[in-house]
């Protein structure tokens, strides 16, 4: 299998995600290959034969790569705390959730995060139990509390002194106990980008541990007759690349538990979030594996159960990005292809048929992504090239800068690896593009899970 010839990054097939999670590093799935005939191929599909059969631009998922890192994460987790009180994983849904594909991460192990009536929902019609999902958010709807407390989900997750009465409020008037979470802004400043750093004070997420907030909370919902607090909850950012802020969140969170024993409140389950990091590009740094994250959350529990002697909590963490970013790629067609005057000579502008409203986070974050040829190898020289939508926008790009052979044209193929997370989740209809189409790869075969919108399923919400 050679190695694409015109942009960095090694499309060299890795092994599966199952031995050790070493390969959390690789930016293409793992079962990503170049054909003996210049094709791309993902699971034994040639992606021209999907542009064939599904159109262009469509989401491909690799579904053993993703099921492989779920599964990964579930086994480093459970052995890491195996002598502590076991732990969980909730798939968060945000990142990208359709029901097929909530049944696969249920079927390896994991739970479901919601943020949403909309995600909770499709939990459901997926076939999983209340019980196996969580529903986060920092302004619920009376709907989705009803929702979650008629579908007995494990725990809300409460995200101010306001929505606590709120809660508080509608299960007082069902005859039940709503079972909690309190969601604790400890101060840790971690992300990629401000915009997903979520711990520090000035932003709208949580009960400030400093300014005393969160134990307010604490004393308030142990008091509250129709409030049962199970468990205290931390998310620091997105895109982390480092264990450190997670191990300096969880002792702040645990500290706070202790402080909660002294007063008699018993709290039995913490969350520590998501946000663990991958690679887009071949600049960005290898992230620690789900094991290296799992043993140094083992390891800040069991030094707080030695400290105060208090049972050990059951912990639970939330991955999205690491377990469906790297599974899925995007597909596009080629079309303008135009030189640029630049001070240092000329860039090369590739037009795609997607941009800003299948993949808003280059825009957004100013997110970094390569791409590479996928229905041909080229001998032509590389070229300085950005990638760019169809959009009225300057800013809709896809790919800011990416070597690409200088004979690309129109009808090319181009993938995009990495947007399995935020890019189908995050997607628009501006200026009235359709959104693509979600398709699933394995051994060969191809399952749509989401189908191509179209131009009259746009018109249908039109009143006339």
């Amino acid at each position: 299998m050679s190695t694409q010839p015109q942009q960095t990054i090694n499309l060299e097939q890795t092994p599966a995600p199952e031995p050790d999670g070493s390969e959390y590093g690789a930016i293409w799935s793992s079962h990503t290959e170049r054909l003996a005939n210049g094709e791309l191929a993902v699971a034994g599909v040639p992606l021209p034969h999907l542009a064939a059969k599904c159109g262009t631009p469509t989401f491909v998922l690799d579904v053993a790569d993703a099921r492989g890192r779920a599964r990964t994460w579930k086994r480093e987790m459970d052995t890491a705390f195996a002598q502590l009180n076991g732990a969980d994983v909730y798939y968060a849904g945000k990142a990208f959730l359709s029901q097929q594909f909530a049944r696969w991460v249920v079927d390896d192990g994991l739970h479901i995060d919601t943020a949403s009536e909309g995600e909770l929902c499709t939990a459901l019609a997926a076939g999983i139990p209340g019980s196996a999902c969580g529903l986060h958010g920092n302004n619920k709807s009376r709907r989705e509390i009803e929702l979650a407390l008629e579908t007995g989900v494990a725990h809300i997750v409460i995200d101010s002194l306001d929505e606590l009465d709120f809660v508080e409020h509608i299960a007082a008037e069902r005859g039940v106990q709503a079972p909690v979470y309190l969601r604790l802004t400890t101060g840790v400043h971690a992300g990629g980008h401000e915009f997903i750093s979520t711990a520090h004070e000035d932003q709208k997420f949580g009960l400030s541990i400093s300014t005393g907030v969160a134990r307010e909370a604490m004393r308030r919902s142990a008091a509250a007759e129709h409030l049962n607090l199970i468990g205290l909850h931390s998310h620091i950012g997105s895109q982390i690349a480092a264990v450190e802020g997670f191990v300096q969140a969880a002792r702040i969170v645990l500290d706070e538990r202790a402080w909660a024993a002294e007063q008699g409140i018993e709290i039995n389950e913490i969350d520590l979030g998501g946000g663990y990091g991958i690679r887009y590009t071949s600049a960005d740094p290898v992230p620690p594996t789900p094991r290296a994250f799992a043993q140094a959350l083992a390891g800040a529990v069991s030094k707080h159960v030695a400290e105060t002697g208090l049972p050990a909590p059951r912990v639970s963490i939330e991955p999205g990005r690491s377990i469906v970013a790297p599974a899925m790629l995007m597909l596009y067609s080629v079309g303008t292809v135009k030189d640029v005057a630049i001070d240092s000579g000329k860039r090369t502008y590739v037009s795609v048929d997607g941009g800003m409203s299948d993949n808003i986070r280059p825009a957004l974050y100013d997110a970094d992504y390569t791409a590479a040829l996928a229905n041909r190898v080229s001998s032509a020289a590389l070229q300085r090239s950005r990638v760019v939508g169809k959009h009225c926008e300057s800013g809709d790009i896809v790919v800011r800068n990416v070597a690409l052979p200088a004979d690309i044209h129109r009808g090319d193929l181009l993938a995009v690896p990495a947007v399995g997370a935020y890019g189908y989740a995050m997607a628009s209809n501006y200026n009235m593009l359709t959104k693509p189409a979600v398709v699933a790869v394995s051994n060969g075969e191809i399952m749509e899970l989401l189908r191509r919108q179209t131009v009259a399923d746009l018109l249908a919400y039109d009143q006339g």
